[in-house]
């Protein structure tokens, strides 16, 4: 080959090579401005909690959607539904079935597309060597709980066991479970997946009774996604690949905990790797149990939600009874095929 030969394959394969790396940056161009613009609002800080979220993400499953996702956490003042329901946050995680009654009951236009937990992710817990030994000993002591859903929770089973809510001095509760350990509340709440195994730690098991409203009858799945009425009734799509993607995250944060605990801990790298570890097997447990065994993961279970209702309106939690076909809607998880949502 010619000297003259060899520049000109050379220039020519410079040039083919600069044309596919300009169609490549096209290509990702045109993606990322056909993506459509999203955020999900947490109910709380970075955790294993939120595994299926963060596995999603980075997996690029909600790319895969056409989702360009933003994850904003959450805080102690944060209310998710009302940051749905003004536009600030796409979509939400909730308190539970409790706060999205209670918002709807409020005016909020938020709808519930699926449920996380099909169990009470919380306990109310005591010292076994305290003055409470049932429901009833709430009367005169001090009970701490979250008023982002779970005060709704404790409201009901109060008035459910003939308790008299005004003569609990019902106080909100901290970060910290240090007041409850040292002694300045009676009585505090203690999610199954977090607060309950930093007091097993600190206490001991035996040290501790709990509470669960599951053992008096009363169910408050918990984890609500949420989205506001607009965007369910104008963008379906959006809705419905949202949760294919979450889904897909759920599920494969539950068959590989390790890289899920891998990826959470990138996003807040000062976690505690072993309590995270325990956080998403109490999750999984959770997640699965109940319904989702049957329906699949976030399932919205009609008859839990109709007892739910029926008891927070009885005890005036809410004002007046809510539509819970209209608060909880299960077109889009129903448009994705059961083994994609099987867990």
């Amino acid at each position: 080959m010619t000297r003259f030969s060899w520049q000109r394959l050379r220039v020519g394969t410079c040039f083919a090579l600069a044309l596919a790396l300009s169609l490549v940056a096209t290509l990702q161009t045109a993606q990322a401005q056909s993506s459509t613009q999203a955020s999900l609002r947490l109910k709380w800080l970075p955790q294993a909690q939120f595994a299926g979220f963060y596995v999603a993400k980075a997996k690029g499953y909600y790319e895969d959607e056409g989702i360009d996702l933003t994850i904003n956490p959450g805080g102690p003042n944060v209310l998710t539904e009302n940051l749905v329901a003004s536009g600030s946050d796409t979509f939400g995680l909730a308190g539970g079935a409790e706060s999205v009654l209670a918002a709807r009951d409020k005016g909020l236009p938020v709808v519930a597309i699926g449920l996380g937990t099909q169990r009470t992710d919380f306990v109310f817990v005591t010292k076994r060597d305290g003055p409470i030994e049932t429901i009833q000993d709430f009367a005169g002591h001090r009970v701490s709980t979250w008023f982002t859903g779970a005060n709704y929770a404790l409201f009901a089973i109060l008035a459910d066991q003939g308790v008299d809510r005004d003569q609990v001095s019902i106080q909100p509760q901290q970060v910290s479970m240090t007041p409850f350990i040292n002694g300045a509340t009676d009585v505090a709440t203690a999610t199954w997946y977090n607060e309950l195994n930093t007091l097993r730690d600190q206490l001991g098991e035996d040290a501790l009774r709990l509470f669960s409203p599951d053992d008096y009858g009363i169910t408050f799945p918990r984890d609500a996604l949420v989205v506001s009425e607009t965007t369910l009734a104008e963008r379906p799509e959006l809705v419905a690949g949202f949760l294919r993607a979450t889904l897909r995250g759920w599920k494969e944060a539950f068959a590989d905990p390790e890289q899920a605990v891998d990826i959470v801990m990138q996003v807040a790298p000062t976690l505690d790797r072993h309590h995270q570890q325990r956080m998403l097997a109490e999750m999984q447990r959770l997640m699965t149990t109940g319904p989702a065994a049957e329906h699949g993961l976030y399932w919205l279970d009609h008859d839990t939600l109709v007892k739910e209702q029926d008891l927070l309106a009885r005890y005036e939690v809410i004002s007046q009874s809510v539509d819970v076909g209209q608060a909880f809607v299960t077109t889009p998880l129903e448009s994705i095929p059961l083994e994609a949502r099987l867990p």
